[in-house]
């Protein structure tokens, strides 16, 4: 399937050296690929599709971490 496809290469991309816009892009793309497989893991309860999702959740999660940048120490 093309999207699994398309998340696996999501995953395996390297995250450094991104400028805060790239993040943010990567971030949207994430979430739209994650809502799309969960519609796909609804009719089929793929394990396999949930480890998936799971997987790039946490990617999403970091790239959001840093995003929001150190908090102030004020």
């Amino acid at each position: 399937m093309k999207l699994i496809k398309e998340a696996l290469e999501f995953e395996g991309r390297k995250m450094s050296n991104m400028t805060t816009s790239d993040r943010v892009a990567a971030s949207r793309e994430a979430k739209s690929l994650i809502l799309n497989i969960n519609e796909i893991y609804k009719k089929t309860k793929d394990s396999d599709l949930m480890d998936l999702m799971k997987r790039l959740t946490a990617k999403k999660k970091r790239i959001e971490k840093r995003l929001k940048g150190m908090p102030d120490l004020a």
